[in-house]
């Protein structure tokens, strides 16, 4: 749910502000909103407060770049210095890092160009000889590609410095370099002979510009000889240098942060010479928060609550307070938008239907053992409070979030292993061999026969296992449309649950537009269902004038209500029959559970019984080999179709349920209050009276 909110507006002396705004970064409570306009001062500080604002922006910005240059995650927390203290202890830090930061630039640069030219400078070496120290003699160096044609080179050469050069070229992997030598009063020519032929002189970058060659390629031999040791020694300085200097340099940063907090609000409040005011946001359930935080000054401050403007005040921020089972469910509310505040938060519908939908499509026991191994896996990296260093992404897990995708996985992966149970899978029809699952053809046609289906059992074929099988999927030539309209059946409940949602939002901020648009394609949906139904998905539309059938009666009741509503909204939604038309597609795609899992459920049956057929025809060596091959070709028809089954679920809840409800249309700052970073070094400072 969306956590209500107060708006509050706090007045207070200009002596008495640094410690209210210091207060209520203690409570942790209050979202600020900018006071624009107004007979007080608003936005930018000015003359003392200015200056003192950019001290700290500076002295900030210097403790950040020294921490993001060591590298290091934050340490135990440690006393914070005193403030005359902080720029000491920030530039004390700062200078030893920049310049190893400056050093492992320079080896990391040296790196680069000997990785990249390495090769072609030995060969250069090599073939210049001591003819790059030679004051009369000047060398060319170039790099031909595989299409460049040497002969054309030499024939430019010939004509412009006739028995006046020498030309040399060597093959370095997949390309090759040369070496002009000619007079040093004649470079310039060699190069003009260069540029004729489409090539031109190999400048090296840095500082071994202008090396001799044969210098280079010492130095580049010395560099990856040496290299990999330098980088080490560089590290291990900047692990001491973050030992020594982390945490007080945390612990400054941190009270940084603080104060820039405060002059932050100062900006974005109104000031006059004698007061400051200030407004904002605080959930009604931190009010007592606030009132601690404020109460303590007395007639020094002046605050007042009242309730928010839902509807026409779009800085209301938004808070989700959920239970911990929905709650645990933010990380794939990730992939949203927040809520407008006032609406609806449809965290535990996702909570509900995403694992869900998951389960039905996956639908495989060995697979959800997989996943739950998988999510146990990232709950015990987060209980011994470990990251995951997703490097290869450029991104890296907290432990938090660890937790939360863990207990995601998890509850994924029990819906898999119960609907397996029902589907009789196990890496595919695993368990079908053993004979644990069996098709029990009575049991079926009890089960299913109101459908219309009939299981038909083929004659000499005998059924035996364990546990009889209740939906069998796999079985198509009699299963597919029940377990098609199985899937069907939530599209109609969330696609009407949605529009039923639009109305109700409609009704609450008395908005009748959309509320009668909501009736109209509430309506118009009831009623292409109903026909699909009626006529048995347009088998029969002889059944349109059958009017003793309910449902022929509510799909033109459906549709007359859609009439009716599009005539009263037609000014703002003219366009509202081809909305019609798309609800019946809606519906149409949550067939994607059925289609989506049914070809993971025949892949897994293929590579399973491949493997099955290799033991009885080839015997105990089958068994090894139908062992490796079934295992091979399920991890990759998992590894192809994970992405697939993961975001088709969480498709039709952005997409199919969320559009028509307007969550998408529309969305509310996230609820960040000022909060304290550093500890309270002076409790008693909200004392003012």
């Amino acid at each position: 749910m969306i956590n209500p909110m107060q708006q509050v507006v706090i007045a207070t002396r200009s002596r008495s502000s640094d410690a209210v705004i210091t207060a209520l970064q203690d409570a942790g409570v209050l979202h600020l909103k900018p006071i624009t306009g107004g007979p007080l001062n608003t936005g930018s500080l000015t003359e003392g407060d200015a200056q003192s604002r950019r001290e700290d922006e500076r002295l900030l910005a210097r403790a950040d770049s020294t921490i993001a240059e060591l590298g290091s995650y934050r340490p135990a927390p440690t006393p914070l210095p005193d403030s005359g203290q902080w720029a000491a202890i920030v530039e004390g830090a700062a200078q030893p890092v920049s310049v190893l930061a400056r050093n492992r630039q320079e080896l990391q640069a040296d790196a680069d160009v000997e990785r990249a030219y390495g090769d072609a400078v030995r060969a250069l070496a090599r073939m210049a000889g001591p003819l790059d120290r030679s004051r009369r003699l000047s060398l060319l160096p170039f790099l031909l590609q595989p299409s460049d044609d040497v002969a054309e080179l030499d024939a430019a050469l010939r004509e412009t410095l006739p028995e006046r050069y020498a030309l040399a070229t060597e093959t370095v992997g997949q390309n090759r370099v040369g070496l002009v030598v000619t007079l040093a009063r004649e470079r310039d020519v060699a190069r003009a002979a260069l540029g004729k032929v489409r090539l031109g002189e190999l400048r090296l970058p840095g500082r071994f510009d202008g090396m001799p060659l044969g210098d280079a390629s010492a130095e580049m031999d010395r560099i990856k000889r040496d290299g990999a040791a330098r980088q080490g020694q560089l590290n291990a300085e900047r692990d001491a240098l973050a030992k020594q200097h982390g945490p007080a340099l945390y612990a400054v940063r941190d009270a940084l942060k603080d104060r820039v907090a405060v002059h932050d609000v100062r900006a974005v409040s109104a000031r006059g010479k004698y007061s400051l005011v200030m407004q904002g946001f605080v959930p009604v359930d931190r009010v007592p928060a606030l009132n601690a935080a404020l109460g303590s000054f007395g007639d020094a401050v002046s605050y007042e609550l009242h309730p928010v403007d839902e509807l026409h005040d779009d800085t209301v921020p938004v808070q989700l307070k959920n239970s911990d089972y929905v709650s645990r469910f933010s990380v794939v509310m990730g992939l949203l938008s927040l809520p407008k505040y006032g609406t609806f938060d449809p965290t535990w519908v996702i909570a509900v239907f995403f694992p869900l939908f998951f389960g039905i499509i996956i639908a495989d026991i060995g697979y959800g053992l997989l996943f739950l191994w998988f999510g146990m896996w990232l709950l015990g990296k987060a209980r011994r409070n470990e990251g995951w260093d997703l490097s290869f992404f450029g991104a890296f897990v907290p432990p938090a979030t660890l937790s939360n995708l863990g207990y995601v996985v998890n509850v994924m992966a029990a819906w898999c292993i119960g609907w397996g149970f029902l589907t009789g899978e196990m890496f595919g029809t695993l368990l079908e061999h053993l004979h644990f699952f069996y098709i029990n053809p009575e049991l079926l046609n009890n089960l299913w026969g109101w459908t219309g289906i009939t299981y038909v059992e083929e004659a000499g074929i005998t059924h035996r296992g364990l546990v009889p099988i209740l939906f069998p999927r796999l079985e198509t030539a009699y299963f597919s449309n029940v377990a098609l309209v199985f899937s069907l059946l939530f599209g109609i409940l969330q696609v009407l649950w949605a529009w039923g949602i639009r109305v109700q939002q409609g009704l609450k901020h008395h908005d009748s537009a959309h509320v009668w648009e909501g009736l109209a394609l509430f309506g118009s949906t009831v009623a292409l269902i109903c026909m699909a139904f009626a006529t048995r998905a347009g088998k029969d539309f002889g059944q349109f004038t059958n009017f003793s059938s309910p449902l022929v009666l509510l799909m033109y009741a459906g549709f007359a209500l859609f009439v009716v509503g599009w005539i009263i909204v037609i000014k703002q939604f003219p366009l509202l029959p081809i909305e019609l038309m798309s609800q019946g597609a809606a519906v149409l795609s949550y067939a994607r559970i059925f289609a989506v899992g049914l070809v993971s459920a025949i892949l897994a049956r293929l590579c399973t019984d491949l493997g099955w057929s290799l033991y009885e025809n080839i015997g105990v060596l089958g068994i090894l080999l139908g062992l490796l091959v079934g295992v091979i070709l399920h991890f990759f028809v998992l590894a192809l179709t994970l992405i697939g089954h993961i975001v088709q679920p969480i498709r039709l809840q952005m997409v199919e349920f969320l559009n028509p409800t307007g969550f998408n249309n529309d969305t509310s700052p996230a609820y960040n209050p000022l909060r304290r970073l550093s500890p309270s070094t002076e409790p008693s400072a909200g004392q003012v009276k």
